[in-house]
């Protein structure tokens, strides 16, 4: 890359899709939705605390009958916007297949550092975890699948009992190197210094022994994307674990997403080992 690269550019999603701005509303609404019909059904438990914050709290969705596991999906961002109402829709896949789903909000940047935001997905997963007996599998999208990726390194903030249960983790759309994001506008909000850089980045961390990681990305994304999740696979896949990347043809940034409402798409799919 040239001293005149626009990284701004690199990471901007939203101005390269057609009608980009209408898909938070659209979430928002499919998710309001979903958490009625859950609701109504007695299989929400909604705002379970996790720590401290008033953002540290989880929703978990609950299958008819006994659950065979858990899943989490924890949200993007950049690690600055969103909570967990706008994805409660995405835990429809997994629930047909009989898993839980957990969908814990955090606290954003500039509030937290990314640091801190790691140390809170673990904590939630842990308090998750303690709810659902069985295999957990983990998935996030963009700076939650950085989240998931982070979970499975070498420096998870998770102890060992928890990392043993951890079937499957698939990031989607994941920043595994959080170097560049220091020459975007954003970092006046992350305050990343090179140390936490390092530090952060998934793809620049050894991964636990034995993982099994699928890094999923859009086909039609923003070249960074995709180059950020073929790197983490590329690397990771060079320890004694399993590791690869997935392009789905035709999805970007904002859509990618959209298979973990469905429990027959291949993410859904591949997310439960099925």
């Amino acid at each position: 890359m040239s001293a005149k690269f626009d990284w701004d550019a690199a990471y901007s999603n939203g101005a390269y899709i057609p009608g980009g701005n209408d898909f938070p509303p659209k979430w928002k609404g499919l998710a309001a939705d979903f958490r009625t019909e859950m609701t109504a059904a007695g299989r929400l438990r909604a705002d379970i605390g996790y720590g401290p914050h008033e953002r540290n709290v989880l929703d978990l969705f609950m299958p008819r009958g006994e659950a065979k596991g858990l899943v989490v999906f924890v949200h993007g961002g950049f690690w600055m916007s969103f909570d967990k109402s706008a994805w409660s829709h995405l835990a429809k896949g997994p629930l047909t297949h009989g898993f839980a789903v957990a969908i814990p909000s955090y606290v954003l940047c500039p509030q937290a550092r990314i640091s801190d935001i790691t140390v809170q997905i673990g904590t939630a997963i842990t308090h998750a975890a303690g709810e659902v007996p069985g295999p957990v599998h983990l998935t996030g999208h963009s700076a939650g699948g950085h989240l998931v990726a982070r979970m499975v390194s070498s420096t998870s903030p998770l102890g060992q009992p928890i990392r043993h249960r951890i079937r499957k983790t698939v990031p989607i759309s994941a920043l595994g190197d959080l170097r560049p994001l220091m020459k975007t506008r954003m970092n006046e909000t992350f305050h990343l210094d090179a140390v936490e850089a390092r530090l952060e980045s998934p793809a620049l961390l050894e991964p636990q022994e034995g993982i099994d990681v699928t890094a999923w990305v859009g086909g039609a994304e923003r070249p960074e994307f995709v180059r950020q999740s073929t790197l983490l696979a590329n690397i990771w896949s060079g320890f004694e674990c399993h590791a690869d990347v997935v392009e789905e043809p035709g999805k970007h940034h904002f859509d990618v997403i959209d298979g973990l409402a469905d429990g027959e798409h291949p993410l859904t799919r591949t997310l439960l080992c099925l």
